[in-house]
């Protein structure tokens, strides 16, 4: 096969994943939080169930009416959704579906790229609560880079712990390595991982910057249309790619319980289908936390239990 012919297929199947994954996971939130809190959700978009009622929603952000603030930074205030939603779609392009290079673009230092990428999420934070020119916004922006350079540290320490124990930064190789009894020995890793990436990608308890109860909608608040399902969408994938590293690095991947490679990449679907539903249950299960309490649980606990783990694994290393 031609190498540009492969390139094309590569990158067409993660932006076919860029774009029904999300849309998967958000409907699948509707109707879990609906089932949840005892209520229908949507109905009737689509028929059966409201399958397309993502769809219509998209649909009705394109016709709204795209309004800037007449004291906003023009350029920055447009631009700031894109830099929110593209670094998914770049951290989706080397995260492995299946074995034999089922990947968008296989990088041997594929976790040191993901973990930078992914931090670029302040910025787009920053730029939009600036550039609205709104003291909701800016508000809601400088709690977000407060979670977000806070949370970063125990995300990049519990990811290291998995790749000092599989003693490679591939992302491929992390999988290839891992083995069942890590579940037990990387499980707060997995933990830490997992609660960081929460508040990574500001989803409740995590959701202290939007605080629609406080600040409107946090940094989101000047933003109409598409520019707004923009934000919205970059949440969906959000869930998805924290989804599918936590598959990656603490459960194994494409591995299952049948040794059959050609139903690997059913099993990485199948376990960040799961991880979501872990994501969506959080949501309707706790209230949000307050600033200070997010705070003290990053610092107070999440930092040293990653810590704690990064020794235990060096320890562990050492031994074997």
């Amino acid at each position: 096969m031609p190498l540009w012919v492969e390139l094309v297929l590569r990158v067409g199947g993660v932006l076919v994943a860029f774009l029904t994954l999300p849309l998967l996971v958000g409907q699948a939130e509707h109707k879990v939080m609906a089932h949840m809190q005892g209520r229908l959700g949507p109905m009737y978009a689509g028929g059966f169930h409201g399958w397309a009622q993502l769809v219509a929603d998209g649909v009705k952000f394109v016709q709204k009416e795209d309004i800037t603030p007449r004291e906003a930074d023009r350029a920055v205030f447009r631009l700031a959704p894109a830099v929110a939603l593209v670094p998914y779609l770049l951290v989706l392009l080397v995260i492995p579906l299946g074995p034999n290079d089922l990947v968008g673009q296989p990088l041997d230092i594929g976790l040191f790229f993901v973990l930078a990428v992914v931090g670029v999420g302040v910025v787009a934070v920053l730029m939009s609560a600036w550039a609205s020119a709104n003291k909701y916004s800016l508000l809601g922006g400088l709690r977000g880079a407060a979670q977000l350079l806070g949370y970063e540290l125990p995300l990049v320490l519990a990811a290291a712990s998995v790749a000092m124990a599989a003693g490679t930064l591939s992302l491929s190789g992390i999988v290839e390595a891992w083995q069942p009894w890590w579940l037990l020995w990387q499980a707060p890793a997995m933990i830490i991982f997992f609660v960081a990436g929460l508040a990574e990608i500001r989803r409740p308890p995590f959701d202290m910057p939007v605080a629609d109860s406080e600040l409107v909608f946090g940094y989101m608040t000047e933003y109409t249309g598409l520019r707004f399902a923009f934000f919205l969408l970059a949440e969906y994938v959000g869930i998805v790619v924290i989804a599918a590293l936590t598959t990656v690095l603490f459960l194994g991947g494409w591995q299952g319980p049948f040794a059959d490679d050609q139903l690997g990449w059913l099993w990485t679907l199948l376990k960040v289908f799961a991880v979501s539903f872990v994501i969506i249950w959080l949501r309707v299960s706790y209230p949000r936390l307050r600033e200070d309490q997010l705070q003290r649980l990053c610092w107070l606990v999440l930092v040293p239990a990653s810590l704690a783990q990064l020794v235990l694994t060096a320890a562990v290393r050492i031994a074997l």
